[in-house]
């Protein structure tokens, strides 16, 4: 197949699955049914099938509702990953909440939207607060921004002042996640070539998409490394410190190759919400 109809085939199924599951998720979210939660899950399961991504798992998700995850960030694709792998809101920058169809996802998926207005931090820890409360757990990117997907960034330690949170069973867990694009049709991905998954910098979004879309199958690994607390640390910045030591560790081990087996066939579109279960 060539990679202008891999292309359309992608985008028509992507198309064909979204857009149905839309006013069915927004049914259950008005009438606050169980399956809000989980729709989402399977649906990002789905649509990395049809997007021709495997994902390896190294570790598992935190069991204990709420966690805060917090990743490093490559690609809108670690929307799909994570949210295949934890049951979870996202906290997305308030720009996010504009975009075409990809906001209004995000709003299905209850994504708490932040900005640096004084005026709305009020509204936006009690949105924070009102999940962790309902024990919904949390999926943060702390870097800020996307990287080339080649090293993690710095974690901003501002961002972690959610980790402030303690419920009736004790400080709010923090789990630090690593997301690395390691293969392209079972090869090896070098550094050249990783930033055609990784978006970042200046690039325009549709002009990416759209090369990303006719690529073959992408190799994935995510790990999932030991949960902390804040008080385990004392400060923001030592948790963010210490949660981005993991992170890049589990990058730069991953884009090293020091796993060599990997699976000869993808699993199917449940694979990934079986394996963090």
């Amino acid at each position: 197949m060539s990679a202008t109809l891999l292309r359309l085939r992608r985008v028509f199924l992507y198309i064909a699955l979204t857009l149905p599951l839309m006013p069915l998720q927004a049914l259950l979210l008005v009438a606050r049914s169980p399956v809000r939660r989980h729709l989402p899950r399977r649906y990002h399961g789905w649509v990395l099938q049809l997007m021709g991504f495997t994902v390896r798992v190294t570790g598992m998700p935190s069991r204990r509702r709420p966690t805060l995850f917090v990743a490093n960030h490559v690609s809108f694709i670690d929307i799909e990953i994570l949210g295949a792998l934890v049951e979870g809101c996202f906290i997305a920058k308030a720009d996010v909440a504009r975009w075409p169809l990809f906001g209004w996802l995000a709003k299905l998926q209850r994504t708490v939207f932040v900005d640096r207005r004084v005026s709305s931090t009020h509204r936006q820890r009690n949105a924070i607060r009102e999940r962790l409360d309902e024990d919904d757990n949390l999926i943060l990117f702390p870097e800020g921004t996307t990287g080339d997907g080649n090293r993690a960034l710095p974690f901003k330690s501002a961002l972690f002042s959610v980790a402030d949170y303690a419920g009736p069973h004790g400080p709010l867990e923090v789990q630090p996640v690593s997301i690395a694009y390691t293969r392209l049709d079972g090869i090896p991905i070098g550094r050249f070539y990783r930033p055609f998954l990784a978006w970042y910098g200046d690039m325009e979004f549709i002009p990416h998409l759209w090369t990303m879309l006719g690529l073959g199958r992408v190799g994935v690994e995510v790990s999932f490394h030991p949960t902390v607390t804040l008080p385990q640390f004392g400060s923001r910045k030592a948790l963010a410190e210490h949660c981005y030591r993991e992170v890049a560790a589990g990058v730069a081990g991953a884009i090293a190759g020091r796993r060599q087996e990997w699976p000869a066939s993808p699993p199917q579109a449940a694979a990934p919400a079986t394996a963090a279960q």
